[in-house]
């Protein structure tokens, strides 16, 4: 079976939203993909962590079928650490605070066998980073990256760059737009097509995402949920449960693209019913495919 790099942030999340809180629980961009894509496929994560980052869940990840050698724990460091709230707008969190440790600094170092993986989700850091471990892959056979607002403000040409050697760029419909320039989706996903990803995909939350394929469109309605506990992390499941079953099934077609994308859909909205991975962690591959099958006949006619 093909293995799956993903490189990213490792953190420790204190989350506010209108169901609870939660204080110093397992996230970041790499973990939450990390865990999704090992519903799928094995995992090599690439990150930094400090000496705080509690053993249980080191003991976790590596129970996922999830390789920690490139792991990095910084000895006297202290774990990037994030606190925000979604009280106001499930759709958008509001940080509080952000305290970066040894994330800061943070350079990806591929061991050896990282480096010959085929299929590679880098995700949202530094674009530059992103483009520092693409150096390091042999011959991948696809390239996933994700971005956000924040590199899309201060370092859009690195983003331009690094969207120019990715086989797909996912990003939401706010950052689309940020980057495009445009204020129609549509347009925003040709005018990022031009910048040279194979395939764009653009997120919108409940409402779906949207896969551009040369001149084709493809439309994935969400799985329908009464309840979100916290969308921590969704976007990143999402990319990472997409590129777990591409891995698994080694089959880059349009077809299986499609089906990919509908995979993502449907783990991302177990991820958001819970706090932190904690549903994501209890998730089955036996609902996984329940729910794959419900968005079928949901979008079927």
């Amino acid at each position: 079976m093909n293995e799956v790099l993903i490189v990213g942030s490792v953190a420790l999340d204190s989350i506010e939203t209108p169901s609870g809180t939660i204080d110093n629980a397992l996230g970041g961009a790499a973990t939450y993909g990390s865990i999704a894509a090992s519903l799928f496929a094995p995992v090599h994560l690439v990150g930094v962590v400090g000496a705080d980052f509690p053993t249980e869940h080191i003991e976790f990840l590596k129970n996922r079928n999830i390789d920690l050698a490139g792991l990095q724990i910084v000895e006297g460091g202290d774990t990037f650490r994030w606190k925000g709230d979604y009280i106001s707008d499930l759709n958008q969190a509001v940080t509080h605070e952000t305290h970066l440790g040894v994330f800061e600094h943070f350079e990806p170092k591929l061991p050896g066998n990282y480096r010959d993986a085929e299929f590679v989700f880098l995700a949202n850091i530094n674009p530059e980073l992103q483009l520092s471990t693409l150096e390091q892959v042999k011959q991948p056979k696809l390239v996933l990256c994700d971005t956000m607002n924040l590199w899309i403000n201060i370092a859009r040409d690195a983003v331009k760059k690094i969207f120019a050697r990715v086989d797909i760029a996912v990003l939401n419909d706010g950052e689309a737009k940020m980057l495009s320039e445009e204020d129609n989706v549509i347009k925003a996903g040709r005018s990022l097509q031009k910048m040279g990803p194979k395939h764009v995909i653009i997120k919108k939350g409940e409402h779906g995402a949207l896969m551009f394929s040369g001149d084709e469109i493809f439309a994935s309605i969400s799985y329908p949920l009464e309840q979100v506990v916290d969308p921590t992390g969704a976007g990143d499941s999402f990319a990472g449960s997409l590129i777990g079953y591409l891995a698994k099934t080694g089959d880059t077609s349009i077809g299986n693209l499609r089906r990919a994308v509908v995979y993502g859909s449907v783990v991302a909205s177990s991820t958001v019913q819970d706090f932190s991975t904690k549903s994501l962690a209890a998730l089955t591959m036996e609902e996984v495919e329940r729910r794959y099958q419900a968005v079928q006949k949901m979008s079927a006619f």
